[in-house]
């Protein structure tokens, strides 16, 4: 994360009307192939944090994972965000929506068609070319037909400030905190508690992957690729619980929910990706397991082409709603 927020640039799209829904949060695509790209996407990294030199972000990662997002986010935390944006002083001229690390902007095309009135959303990610994707793909309308705007900007959410978040009535995101540091996620914490904004963020990883049938080196696995994810002071499994504690320290009422993927024959391809990822982290992070790991990835691999595995991934979503400020909410 390098470019400041306080000196992002923004990019600004009207559209129509009539909505879709998606998932959002960008992903590095190495140049060393799909296996290397999923270890690092299954992480849930966000669209705010930057490739590694030679690499890129990868929208059809995004483009795979866009169902099984949009499945598994929490709709029961929707009516508790409801009543609060319903009571917004401003509620009338329309909602404005910051989508941190949106990627494609898929979080908005799930939930803008699921709040009524005027949206304004204002997409945060440090990758131009997703940002480009993310205002072609924007949704149109809200819940009632209410028309959706979208401006975009570039910059690091890791400094993000309640002043960035003036007039905002709500900040999402998706597939991000577990790539966040303690401080990040404490940095995020306080910008929508100051400026009295709720949050609603979703899709972290919790550490559990529940495959079906069982194997004898699924917890082996699993273990290595949490130390992973929390390698370089990242959160991993553990950013939810950070989380909570960052927001119900400065007052905010928070709410979890689970959103697990639940994956099936219905998603090969998505489960394959997911699969050479996990174990590809795992062994980046213990070599020892290799000769076996690819054993066992290629069992697992043949039990989801033959339509015989399932995969519960488990993730967490959380809504924090921050005591209001005489603001905006």
């Amino acid at each position: 994360m390098t470019t400041s927020a306080s000196t992002a640039t923004t990019t600004t799209a009207s559209t129509g009307a009539a909505g879709s829904r998606g998932t959002g949060a960008g992903t590095p695509l190495p140049a060393g192939g799909a296996a290397s790209a999923a270890a690092l996407s299954m992480a849930g990294r966000g669209g705010d944090t930057p490739a590694a030199e030679g690499h890129q972000y990868a929208p059809q990662w995004l483009e795979l994972r866009e169902s099984a997002d949009a499945a598994a986010r929490a709709v029961d935390l929707l009516d508790p965000l409801r009543i609060r944006l319903a009571n917004l002083p401003r509620r009338a001229t329309g909602l404005v929506v910051h989508d941190l690390g949106c990627g494609t902007g898929s979080m908005g095309r799930w939930l803008a068609p699921r709040l009524d009135g005027a949206q304004q959303w204002v997409l945060h990610d440090q990758d131009p070319a997703l940002l480009r994707l993310a205002i072609e793909r924007a949704p149109r309308a809200g819940a009632d037909g209410s028309p959706v705007t979208v401006t975009t900007r570039r910059g690091d959410i890791g400094r993000l400030t309640a002043a960035d978040l003036a007039g905002a009535s709500l900040v999402t995101a998706s597939a991000l905190l577990d790539v966040l540091t303690r401080e990040e996620i404490d940095t995020l914490a306080g910008a929508c508690a100051d400026a009295g904004v709720p949050a609603l963020l979703t899709l972290s990883v919790v550490g559990r992957a529940d495959l079906v049938p069982a194997h004898p080196m699924d917890q082996e696995i699993a273990e290595a690729f949490n130390a992973h994810q929390r390698a370089s002071d990242l959160l991993g499994p553990d950013a939810i619980t950070v989380a909570c504690e960052a927001f119900a320290q400065r007052g905010a009422t928070v709410r979890v929910h689970p959103s697990p993927w639940q994956l099936d024959e219905r998603h090969i391809a998505l489960t394959e990706e997911w699969l050479r990822g996990w174990v590809g982290a795992a062994c980046e992070q213990r070599p020892e397991l290799t000769e076996r790991a690819d054993a066992y990835l290629r069992d697992r691999l043949a039990a989801c082409a033959a339509g015989e595995l399932r995969v519960t991934l488990h993730h967490s979503d959380l809504l924090a709603l921050p005591r209001p400020t005489g603001g905006t909410s």
